[in-house]
């Protein structure tokens, strides 16, 4: 008998929890995943119907529809479904700017049994054919060039690099592209010199840091002259980071090498008012065993340095600098980084930071 009782309540443990959740709402997709297959990117939008079954006792509410991204956008049956009715949730994809491959996921939340349901669209966008505005955005007069910005990136202090920038003649007639304004240590050309209507080519670029007594990031901006004469929005940017090659270091000269040390290399003034000053003096030390040469102090917009002493510190040897933040009209969190260019070949480039709170006068 005390056998029995005890399956007999076992058998109500399991049964009990199954005719609840019987009791509640109960939402089941007739699928869970679309795939639009192909689709043009100027087609428009396209969309997809999901259909669902409250297959539960209860009436179902759907809480939340959340999509992984601004490109879909959900729309759903938002009154109560009676059980055994039927809802529906579409969902819209926008392919403009959107071309390739793409598998988006939609999050459906309920009052159900089931709460929390995924559902994915999926497809592929095939891109419009691009005019020859959008391969040449940047305009100047009648040349057109994939960018108004010639980035040589990493230039070693040693070594002459080579880059290239594309750009078309939009007019209907031959142009010749020339240029004002240009350093020694960068010399630029096209090929062929005079392009017809229509003709892709490139503007040549060579920058020569030899030439230069520059380290870390540097800007300088020439004037392109088409037939020439200058034309409007007619200014290119050439930009480089000069760096040191410390790659012919054997392990020895390494060992060797000076070493720059910083007491702080962060400084946070805490809070400071519009139109003043904030000032701080970075203290350090060459604790390496060749001289520390100094390259150069860069600051980012909003700061100014004043220069050591000694731009040769000897091993052992301690120095620093002040730095000064004017906050000007600036309000809120700032964050402002100075770079330190020295001949440490582990700490080539080391970035100091003042950061603090501007307030309102």
């Amino acid at each position: 008998m005390k056998r029995m009782l005890i399956l007999s309540g076992m058998i109500l443990m399991l049964v009990l929890p199954v005719q609840a959740q019987q009791k509640e709402p109960k939402i089941v997709f007739d699928k869970t995943t679309h795939s639009f297959g192909k689709i043009q990117e100027t087609g428009g939008n396209v969309t997809h119907k999901f259909t669902f079954t409250n297959t539960g006792a209860k009436p179902l509410i759907i809480n939340e529809v959340r999509a992984s991204c601004g490109c879909t956008t959900p729309s759903f049956t938002k009154q109560p479904i009676l059980p055994g009715k039927k809802g529906n949730l579409s969902v819209t994809f926008d392919p403009r700017r959107r071309p390739g491959s793409f598998n988006k996921s939609i999050l459906v939340r309920s009052n159900a049994s089931n709460g929390t349901e995924i559902l994915r669209i999926k497809g592929d966008v095939v891109p419009r054919k691009r005019s020859l505005s959008d391969r040449y955005p940047r305009q100047m007069g009648d040349l057109r060039l994939k960018s108004h910005h010639l980035a040589f990136v990493k230039v070693k202090h040693n070594s002459v690099e080579h880059d290239s920038l594309g750009i078309v003649n939009a007019s209907d007639k031959k142009m010749e592209v020339s240029f004002s304004g240009v350093p020694d240590h960068i010399k630029l050309h096209t090929n062929p010199k005079v392009m017809n209507p229509g003709e892709e080519s490139y503007i040549y670029g060579t920058y020569d840091p030899n030439k230069i007594n520059d380290w870390g990031f540097r800007m300088d901006r020439i004037r392109v002259k088409v037939n020439g004469k200058n034309v409007s929005h007619n200014t290119l940017v050439i930009s480089a980071k000069i760096i040191e090659d410390f790659s012919h270091l054997s392990e020895e000269e390494r060992t060797n090498a000076p070493n720059v040390k910083f007491d702080q290399t962060t400084y946070n003034f805490g809070t400071a008012g519009q139109n003043s000053k904030v000032e701080h003096v970075f203290h350090f030390k060459n604790t390496g065993k060749r001289d520390l040469k100094i390259r150069k102090i860069r600051s980012t917009c909003g700061c100014t340095t004043v220069k050591p002493d000694k731009t040769v510190i000897g091993p052992g040897e301690s120095s620093s600098f002040k730095a000064v933040f004017h906050t000007g009209n600036r309000q809120g969190y700032q964050h402002k980084s100075i770079y330190f260019i020295s001949n440490d070949p582990d700490n080539s480039n080391l970035r100091l930071n003042i950061k603090g709170k501007v307030e309102s006068n």
